[in-house]
């Protein structure tokens, strides 16, 4: 065996032992990259669900508010078949009447009308701050693929350790979105 080839012999047994000792951080980036894609899917989700329950709210606050306006056309009308002097007291009495039986029943509904639009606005809150974990989460595992993808360039495992660290702090993040309810 010459020399030249006993170097390269070598060489390639170093190479091999590098080699293998890259697998575990080359999968650990694997598994970080698909986590972000997971955590990332849920973030865009939840933001679009928060804007959609938003419209929601927004919508059934316009329904409260067109009843109220209702409710305070036939209350000025009803004040006003009050005081003024109408010569058929039989009709008089009926639209006062009708006026009273939608009062009564505005007055109802504009409370659960109202108790609608308050819960759809917190469920849009509560939409937003799970985003918000999502959000948290998908920056740390990306800041964790980043840094132990510097492992491979650099051949120093302290950078995989770090990167391990962000990304712990990541899927941690996540769950506590998804455990927000």
């Amino acid at each position: 065996m010459e020399a030249n080839e006993a170097q390269e012999l070598q060489e390639n047994a170093e190479h091999a032992a590098h080699e293998r000792t890259m697998r575990p951080v080359a999968f650990t980036m694997s598994v970080v990259a698909v986590l972000v894609a997971i955590v990332t899917v849920l973030g865009h989700g939840t933001h679009t669900a928060a804007v959609l329950d938003q419209d929601k709210a927004t919508d059934q606050w316009n329904y409260y508010q067109a009843h109220k306006i209702r409710a305070n056309d036939t209350a000025l009308a009803a004040d006003l078949l009050s005081v003024v002097t109408i010569a058929d007291k039989d009709t008089a009495k009926k639209l006062a009447k009708s006026y009273a039986d939608h009062q009564e029943k505005w007055a109802g509904s504009l409370k659960e009308e109202q108790e609608k639009a308050e819960g759809l606005e917190a469920k849009v809150e509560k939409d937003e701050a799970r985003a918000g974990y999502y959000d948290l989460g998908e920056v740390l595992l990306e800041i964790g693929l980043v840094v132990t993808s510097i492992t491979l360039l650099t051949r120093t495992h302290a950078y995989w350790f770090v990167g391990l660290g962000f990304s712990v702090a990541g899927i941690v993040a996540a769950v506590l979105g998804l455990l927000l309810k």
